[in-house]
């Protein structure tokens, strides 16, 4: 992509040029064909200059020619920021290319003549009028060969008021990149994919042989206590001959009273217990909807909500009762 840079004096779009840069884009100044023809004149390079020069080139070479010439050395693989962009003609020759963007960088007029005084170039105006005078110089040309500010800014996709922080710049810039193409989308997880995508990495822990299940406590948007299924602390792992009516895969449903693994959502509670983490009013994401036995723990420990991703078999009573105590119950299913 090609992102045009356009706006008034001191707005900011060296900034922005520079932010995009360090995101990997080349960069361009349509302000720097006309510096090196003052340089070939052997003139001195003032802003004043750069407008009259500017429109010579414009009135020679037609309205769109440092666009052109721009457009020119732009190759179809990488992505540009193109600064100084003051003449609706080229910001046509730009989209000639197809994937360009018009980006309109402005701030008010007192706070740009702050950042003026603040830069301390001889060449710039020295008061607030000869700051406005020179502005209204290219602000708006009936001729199409001047620069005309107030037609381009009109082109432009995005507005972007820069009269707060670097950080609030940089902010915004990035919401209109993602706007503007998906490659530059940040992409984030809902809270609750990330938390049941969690569940699920915790889950591979389980040493149960029949099924990997695991549920982690959530309060406040923090992690305070995981679990997962398997035989107790400090005995043999299920996985290594521990529970004999795993090993011996006994149909599901039966010989409960014989199994020997504790299953996640008992174990999360347990271990919030271990280290004396109180779990009141805090929600539960388990990889399976929870049995009879840990959904009467989970009432009792003060738990406000149970998130699950997938069916437990023998589930129906468990959702029952949760609500029956109030408890919210949901599936949010990830793959």
């Amino acid at each position: 992509m090609i992102i045009g840079l356009t706006g008034e004096n001191c707005a900011g779009k060296s900034t922005v040029a520079e932010y995009l840069k360090k995101k990997s884009f080349y960069y361009f100044s349509l302000s720097d064909v006309i510096r090196e023809e003052l340089k070939a004149e052997g003139k001195a390079v003032t802003r004043e200059k750069l407008i009259v020069k500017g429109n010579e080139l414009r009135e020679h070479s037609g309205p769109g020619v440092l666009g052109r010439k721009i457009a020119e050395k732009i190759q179809e693989d990488k992505n540009y920021v193109v600064d100084s962009i003051r003449n609706p003609a080229e910001v046509e020759e730009l989209k000639k290319s197809g994937r360009f963007f018009l980006f309109y960088i402005t701030a008010p007029a007192e706070v740009r003549f702050e950042r003026v005084k603040a830069r301390q170039r001889e060449e710039d105006p020295q008061t607030y009028d000869a700051f406005i005078e020179i502005e209204k110089l290219e602000m708006k040309n009936e001729e199409k060969t001047k620069q005309n500010l107030k037609d381009t800014f009109v082109l432009a996709e995005r507005t972007i008021v820069n009269d707060g922080s670097l950080r609030e710049l940089q902010d915004k810039i990035d919401i209109a990149l993602a706007e503007t193409s998906d490659e530059f989308k940040l992409h984030r997880p809902s809270w609750d994919d990330y938390f049941m995508g969690i569940a699920k990495v915790v889950a591979s822990r389980g040493n149960c042989i029949k099924r990997k299940v695991a549920a982690i406590i959530v309060k406040d948007k923090r992690i305070i206590s995981t679990g997962y299924n398997g035989t107790p602390r400090g005995t043999k792992n299920c996985s290594e001959g521990g529970c004999p009516r795993c090993n011996n895969f006994t149909e599901s449903g039966k010989n409960l009273d014989e199994c020997l693994c504790s299953h996640g959502e008992e174990n999360a509670i347990v271990q919030a217990s271990y280290h004396g983490i109180s779990i009141k009013e805090s929600t539960l994401y388990t990889t399976f909807s929870p049995c009879l036995h840990c959904t009467k723990m989970i009432i009792n420990a003060g738990i406000k909500e149970v998130v699950y991703n997938v069916d437990y078999p023998m589930s129906e009573q468990s959702v029952t009762l949760l609500r029956e105590a109030g408890v919210k119950v949901r599936q949010h299913t990830v793959e």
